[in-house]
């Protein structure tokens, strides 16, 4: 006689069934580890250190702080669960780090909390779940998954506001089948309740809102300390190829940028494009933003080529929109993707994700990097 399934999907009882939930020492994972561990799942709490931030201060508003370290291991107490501290330092400088620094010297704009996701949090924390013979990897993302036949789909947060399907496009169908995602049908303001309820130090902590390595948001400093010769002066040029101005080098400027040109014209003049071979930057009116072709290289797809004859929708930004586009697949594991409507803003570095509607929701179909 079959079991019925359990809330995360398994045919078995949770006490019989073994997680793993990635706790980063925020609301989110703190809650998810309290929510398992409530509903009676034999839970392995894992917090990384990825970096060594050299000033373990509860202020910081940067995630995977000393502090974050110190809340996760109160939670992990508090709940009474085991709780064990990988320290990443090195595999995140290689996978994420040196990626966000060259990738910036070449004009684009990375994304490294979806190359952290990429590599030690879904590679790494992924293999080490399996070693210690976890049914399930959890974490406190915002995004749903569904299993349904051994086989699961992510789909966008019930949260709008929330979800993070698109950080998450890079990961591997084995991955997906094994990681679970509990938060994806709640608000955020019903996460903080639960957190409450379980009475945990970490219900009105404030959510990380810098990359846990670029404090305060300055990009410029990161580069500058990894690699210092990188600031090189250049020409700033208008679309006839004049040069109208010097910029102190193009790490400095991102494509959509008006803010500190400090070029002078009759219109407001934006960043349209930055040629790093050149060291060279490109500027012009708000009207030479739109664009409707994109180029995508490194391609991960999560379902079949077929599904892409219906209506599709991308993401070009984090905080962007869901655009009606038509995407077309070439060889080398590159895409032309076709936007119905032009989009201002879109930058080489970032990801385009994929998206069609299904009766549960917008479900995530893969993505590709940003070529041009």
């Amino acid at each position: 006689m079959n079991r019925e399934l359990n809330s995360i999907g398994f045919n078995k009882k949770p006490s019989d069934t073994t997680v793993v939930v990635a706790m980063s020492g925020g609301v989110d994972s703190s809650t998810v580890a309290g929510m398992m561990k409530k509903e009676g799942y034999n839970v392995i709490g894992i917090t990384l250190k990825l970096y060594d931030d050299g000033k373990e201060v509860a202020a910081s508003k940067q995630c995977c702080s000393g502090q974050d370290i110190m809340d996760a291991k109160r939670v992990a107490n508090k709940l009474d669960i085991e709780h064990k501290i990988l320290y990443y330092q090195n595999k995140f400088k290689q996978g994420v780090i040196d990626n966000f620094v060259e990738s910036y010297l070449k004009g684009e704009t990375p994304i490294p909390c979806i190359q952290c996701n990429q590599t030690v949090k879904f590679k790494d924390l992924f293999e080490v779940s399996k070693d210690l013979n976890a049914d399930a990897l959890i974490t406190g993302h915002y995004v749903k998954s569904i299993t349904t036949n051994d086989t699961t789909n992510m789909y966008r947060a019930i949260d709008e506001n929330r979800d993070q399907s698109y950080f998450l496009f890079n990961t591997t169908r084995e991955q997906l089948d094994y990681l679970r995602f509990p938060l994806g049908g709640l608000l955020k303001n019903e996460t903080r309740e639960i957190a409450k309820k379980l009475d945990l130090n970490v219900a009105d902590k404030p959510d990380s809102q810098d990359i846990c390595f670029v404090p305060n948001g300055d990009y410029a400093s990161v580069i500058q300390k990894f690699k210092p010769n990188s600031f090189k002066k250049g020409n700033i040029k208008n679309l006839n190829d004049q040069v109208i101005g010097v910029h102190d080098g193009i790490i400095n400027f991102t494509i959509g940028q008006r803010k500190g040109i400090k070029v002078s014209d009759k219109d407001p003049l934006y960043v349209l494009k930055i040629n790093s071979e050149k060291n060279e930057i490109v500027v012009g009116p708000k009207e030479n933003l739109a664009k409707k072709h994109i180029l995508l290289k490194e391609l991960n797809l999560l379902s079949d080529k077929k599904e892409f004859e219906k209506n599709i929708y991308v993401k070009v930004r984090s905080t962007g929109k869901l655009l009606d586009a038509k995407v077309i697949f070439n060889d080398q594991n590159k895409a032309d993707v076709e936007l119905v409507n032009s989009e201002d803003g879109i930058s080489p570095g970032q990801a385009c994700v994929f998206y069609n509607k299904d009766p549960i929701g917008y479900k995530v179909l893969g993505g590709g990097w940003i070529l041009e």
